[in-house]
């Protein structure tokens, strides 16, 4: 499969109008051992990976989900992890293989996971509810941080922008919480013209978002070319490459977000497949 960003010949190829986070407390190649003693400082520590696509024709997908559990197993064990969150496309076109994949893998991972519809997953809120006990659209209470999670497809697949009622009313709810953390499969901006087959155009969603100073980080799959942070204003929205599927980064990886006691963050993506972690950032 030709990758969906073709245009981008290069790592660094048409970033015009786009804006990332310098690379402060930089741990590329290090190990993070060392962490294990800053866990009192730690309020919550979380995994996010996206893009498995189990049984994507041609594709070893039993062994990128092997890889994801022992990978985050090994993460957990070298530094608790509070909670796990997988970002879409769990399957690929394939909904009736989800409570599988379920079972099989997700329920293997070391700490809770929580999951949010991808476009290939072809799932509504029925489908979803019925194997993960939730709805495509809800939210997660971590005292005083708060996820919300919307579904940016619909069963067909079409991309669609997330329900503008539902993340209101999450985000009211979540409004005197010190951080919110609003995760979409498929980011609703568009930082380049030639991302109009990628992303969505959701100008009502962006506004609402850049409403409530709270939210710190909006957290996207879909496009496995992307590991890094962009902006919209003065909102991050933070990409986490792949663990599975035919096509993107060279490596398969996930990202780590740690909020301290003081409600500080910090992120960095993991190249699991390779050690180094990438893209070190404190937000």
């Amino acid at each position: 499969m030709k990758s969906r960003r073709n245009f981008l010949k290069t790592g660094l190829a048409g970033i015009a109008g786009m804006s990332f986070l310098p690379a402060v407390n930089s741990f590329a190649g290090q190990q993070r051992s060392e962490d294990n003693k800053l866990r009192e400082t730690l309020k919550l520590r979380f995994a996010i990976a996206s893009d498995g696509h189990y049984a994507q024709p041609n594709t070893n997908s039993d062994v990128f989900y092997s890889d994801l559990v022992r990978w985050l197993g090994q993460e957990h064990q070298k530094n608790h992890l509070d909670m796990i969150i997988i970002n879409g496309d769990i399957v690929h076109d394939r909904p009736d293989l989800l409570k599988k994949v379920k079972e099989t893998y997700l329920d293997k991972l070391p700490a809770p996971c929580y999951t949010i519809p991808g476009n290939h997953d072809l799932a509504d809120a029925r489908v979803w509810k019925n194997v993960f006990g939730y709805e495509d659209n809800h939210v997660i209470d971590k005292g005083d941080i708060g996820f919300v999670l919307a579904n940016t497809a619909d069963t067909k697949g079409a991309y669609i922008c997330p329900d503008y009622n539902f993340l209101k009313s999450s985000l009211d709810k979540f409004s005197s919480k010190e951080i919110v953390f609003v995760i979409l499969h498929v980011a609703p901006y568009q930082w380049l013209p030639e991302e109009k087959s990628l992303f969505l155009n959701c100008p009502e969603i962006v506004t609402l978002l850049h409403s409530y100073p709270n939210i710190k980080a909006a957290f996207h799959g879909h496009d496995h070319t992307l590991d890094s942070i962009r902006y919209t204003n003065k909102l991050l929205h933070l990409f986490d490459s792949h663990f599975g599927g035919s096509w993107g980064t060279a490596y398969k990886g996930y990202r780590i977000v740690e909020v301290t006691m003081a409600n500080k963050i910090s992120t960095y993506q993991v190249n699991a497949s390779q050690n180094p972690n990438l893209n070190a950032n404190t937000l």
